[in-house]
């Protein structure tokens, strides 16, 4: 699957999802929805993706690989959403942004899925 058809994919959970990002090192696509209220900056959103994500993604997954049976997403609540962090076997990451009133367990395991299929 492309990126796009993999943002596209994401979108399609719901009105819940503010941004999708895919992040592989210095290449990050993002894409945000339009109506967006308390909207963090783009500028923010890319060091977010360069930066911040990458480094708890390892940091929880060398945790997880020794004796947690690995990491699946990490979740990250925010003042004005959550951010849903997936680990894309192909490499690098994907990061969705939760509503704040949305549940983002079943966004998490939902991305999950899709990048690992059973």
């Amino acid at each position: 699957m492309s990126n796009d058809q993999t943002i596209a994919t994401i979108f399609d959970l719901g009105p819940q999802i503010r941004y999708v990002a895919i992040g592989n090192g210095q290449d990050v696509r993002m894409r945000q929805r339009p109506d967006l209220r308390d909207a963090s900056s783009n500028v923010s959103d890319r060091f977010e993706e360069l930066l911040v994500n990458p480094t708890l993604l390892l940091l929880a997954k060398q945790r997880g690989d020794i004796d947690c049976g690995g990491l699946r997403y990490i979740i990250i609540r925010y003042g004005h959403f959550f951010q849903v962090v997936v680990p894309n076997p192909q490499s690098g990451h994907v990061s969705v942004a939760v509503e704040p009133d949305s549940d983002p367990v079943p966004i998490a395991e939902a991305v999950a899925d899709l990048l690992h299929p059973a």
